[in-house]
Formats: C-alpha cells, sequence, structure tokens
C-alpha cells in the first residue's frame, strides 16, 4: 500500500527528536515500513526517516525559524495550506493519507479534494469549540486515542479508538530500581496576562513532592524559554533535585538514555494539570516495569490501572494525594507494569489496528 503521511510542520520527524507527536509518527512509520507498506512523508525538508521520501513543505521545524517572520502565526498557517495544496495535487498517486499535522483542521477541512480517503488522528483532547467545528465536516475520517477523548465528542462522529503504541524492545523491563523519582516534560513558554510563566506539565509540582518527601528527583525536559528554566527551575536544584541533559528547545536525551533513566527509576511522575491527548511517557515507563504516579487527567486512568500499575490521583488532593501515592508504591507489582503495556500499548499493536483500518477504507473489507 502506498500511503501518505502528513506530518506536524513545528519540528522535523527524525530518529532523535523525542517530542510525543514526531516520534510516535516516527514508530509507526517504521511499523508500517516493517510490514511492507511505500510510506511518503509531506514535513519539515530536514526531516530524516530512512527508506522513506520527504516531499517538503517548509525548510526547518517552524519552532525553529518562527523569529524569522513578521507574524508567526499567519506564517504557520501558510506553510500548513501549502502543505494542504501539496497533498491535492500528489494525492491521485497514493492509497490513503494519514493526517498528523499540527493543527490537524487545515487537510481535514481540504480533504475532500484528495484522490484518496484520508484519516485524521487526533493528538488532543477535544474542547468544546473543536467538537462543534469538528462536527460540520462532513464525511471525514477521525481516529482518537482514548474512550474518555472521544467522550468529549459530543457532536462529532469518531471512526475508531486506536491507542498509541511504544517500542517495548526498547523500553525493556527492568526490575532492579534505584531510589530516585523521574519526571519528564516540558517547560513551555506560554504565560498567563501577568506574563508569569505556565506550567502546564507541572514541574514545580514534581519539585515541591520532592522537597516535601526527601526523594531524590531527576528532572529531563526541553525548554521552550530559558528565562522559565532560570526563574523557576534552576533556584531549586540541588543534591536531591537533578538536572539531567543540557538546556535545550528540544528534548536534550535520546530514546535510548531516557530508557535507561526509565528502567532505574523508583517511578515516574506525571504531573500534568490538564487533560491531554495521551501520555506516551506513562507507556514507556510502564513497559520498562516502572509504577507511574499521576494525577487523574484524561486519559491517564484509562493508561495506568489505578493499585496495579500506579495510582491516579485526583488532581483536587494534589501534593497530598501525590505523597500518599508515593507511600503505596510498595503494592505495586513491577510485572504487572510491564503487561499492562504489552497487552494493550505495543507498537505492533498499534501498527496493525492502522493497518486493518487503511484496509478497510482503501478495499472496504
Amino acid at each position: 500500500m502506498k500511503i501518505l503521511f502528513l506530518a506536524p510542520l513545528t519540528r522535523k520527524i527524525a530518529p532523535q527528536i523525542t517530542a510525543s507527536r514526531p516520534r510516535l509518527i516516527f514508530d509507526l512509520i517504521n511499523g508500517l515500513k516493517k510490514r511492507g507498506h511505500k510510506i511518503t512523508v509531506i514535513g519539515t525538508a530536514d526531516s530524516k526517516i530512512p527508506g522513506v521520501k520527504i516531499i517538503p513543505a517548509i525548510k526547518k521545524g517552524f519552532y525553529e525559524i518562527e523569529k524569522s517572520f513578521e507574524n508567526p502565526f499567519y506564517a504557520h498557517i501558510s506553510f500548513l495550506i501549502k502543505q494542504a495544496l501539496i497533498t491535492e495535487k500528489i494525492s491521485h498517486g497514493f492509497d490513503i493519507i494519514h493526517n498528523h499535522c499540527y493543527p490537524e483542521s487545515i487537510p481535514l477541512l481540504l480533504s475532500k479534494n484528495f484522490s484518496c480517503p484520508t484519516i485524521t488522528t487526533l493528538h488532543h483532547s477535544i474542547s468544546l469549540e473543536l467538537d462543534e467545528a469538528l462536527s460540520m465536516l462532513k464525511n471525514v475520517n477521525i481516529v482518537c486515542t482514548a474512550k474518555s477523548l472521544k467522550k468529549n465528542a459530543k457532536k462529532t462522529k469518531i471512526l475508531k479508538i486506536i491507542p498509541h503504541g511504544v517500542d517495548t524492545n526498547l523500553y525493556k523491563f527492568c526490575k532492579e530500581k534505584e531510589d530516585y523519582l523521574l519526571w519528564v516534560g516540558r517547560l513551555s513558554k506560554s504565560k498567563d496576562k501577568y506574563g508569569n510563566f505556565l506550567d502546564p506539565k507541572g514541574i514545580k509540582l514534581a519539585i515541591k513532592l520532592a522537597k516535601g518527601t526527601g526523594y531524590k528527583l531527576k528532572l529531563v525536559a526541553n525548554v521552550e524559554d530559558v528565562d522559565f528554566f532560570n526563574k523557576e527551575v534552576k533556584p531549586e536544584l540541588s543534591e536531591n533535585i537533578e538536572w539531567v541533559g543540557k538546556i535545550s528547545f528540544d528534548q536534550p536525551l535520546n530514546k535510548r538514555q531516557i530508557s535507561k533513566l526509565m528502567q532505574k527509576a523508583r517511578a515516574l511522575l506525571v504531573t500534568t494539570q490538564k487533560d491531554e491527548g495521551f501520555g506516551l511517557v506513562a507507556v514507556e515507563a510502564q513497559s520498562c516495569g516502572t509504577p507511574v504516579i499521576a494525577f487523574d487527567k484524561k486519559p491517564m486512568p484509562e493508561i495506568i490501572i489505578n493499585g496495579k500499575t500506579g495510582f491516579t490521583v485526583s488532581y483536587k488532593k494534589g501534593l497530598i494525594g501525590l505523597k500518599d501515592a508515593l507511600n503505596k508504591l510498595n503494592e505495586i507489582n513491577l510485572i504487572d507494569c510491564r503487561k499492562n503495556a504489552e497487552n494493550n500499548f505495543s507498537l505492533e499493536s498499534m501498527t496493525k489496528n492502522y493497518e486493518k483500518l487503511y484496509n478497510k477504507l482503501v478495499f472496504k473489507k
């Protein structure tokens, strides 16, 4: 089957990129290649995926070059329109198109002009506004990643739920743990109306938890704004609270390095303060046999088996709830963590699920 992927233009797709959407696309493409499919990607010119043709819609990831534009918002929209128009022009040469753009909307609007079926995977939660807009589109094939996220689609028809998958061969099981907690996330550049840095991933909560319990904490993140790191994080670093890797806009550690940290961690902390499209790090940690302690933001309760592979803590309980979960870590059987990843969130199962959906739309079977 000839499959055309529409990649986000914000970052390149390459082996070393660990941002959730690019690494998911990279892994899915490799899984499909192994099953004999021919893949082409419309994305950034510097994307590198062995054995895959790259058609550029932009020179580099938009996040790298956005400061060079007088109006970054309109510049980004312009590149997305260009990507969609390239797709329209060449779509006759493919069996199916898989849209992973950020945001996904422009290819969705133009998909009626494409010469082959199109699937769009939503990599984020569905807001009331998005639900209203998507419901107005006819004959679009939308995939979301979790049941709880589908429930937000009150008006929009969701074709299928396909959870994200991880490479369980890379994120190997390890029963020997060291006495540290791990936090893997992102330091957002977003600010509130007063100019204060927002902290959607909750790094400051993770730091407060470590300071309040005496646990060692390792922090791994990409830094979108160095001022956030210098003002909010750097002053908190100590012998017990360690920043791992350099300060970089993109995640400084590769997948193998992160895997090793996850394998040895006592637990992974997911202190995200809002609903998200998925939670790949939570699956990767469980694949390593590492319990996850997370707030009960969607779709974490679907990824973590509460009390068995970790704990989903009521967000309203905050630090107190996180501390209670830490005290119960010895109740977790590490093998159960691994089994949950293998049985429900493997790269192989995700690839097969998408392949079945492609066949259904292309060959009507």
